[in-house]
């Protein structure tokens, strides 16, 4: 089996025909490549937005980022759950208020 070095401009674009056409395998006898290849692609530019080759450097950086953000997220949706149970309490008090305090 023959090992092909693609540039990154072709690999993006098959990807951009392959989100046009919606089907890989299509595209993959279209340029005589495996489909397991553009799959591959495809799930490197969801995971990196873009699939230009990263340097060492900056493939650590790109997942220790990845990572933060994730738990960044994970916290910051916990903290809306926190402060949607204030303002739920903070309403239910408010009414016990009005109805023992009638204004």
């Amino acid at each position: 089996m023959k090992s092909r070095q693609y540039s990154d401009e072709f690999k993006e674009k098959i990807i951009q025909e392959c989100q046009e056409v919606g089907n890989v395998a299509l595209v993959a006898r279209r340029y005589e490549i495996s489909p397991n290849t553009i799959h591959t692609w495809l799930r490197k530019y969801r995971q990196l937005g873009t699939v230009r080759s990263l340097k060492r450097g900056e493939l650590a950086n790109v997942k220790a980022m990845s990572e933060q953000l994730k738990k960044v997220s994970t916290e910051n949706d916990r903290l809306k759950r926190l402060v949607a149970e204030k303002e739920l309490e903070i309403a239910i008090l408010r009414d016990l208020l009005d109805t023992v305090n009638p204004r």
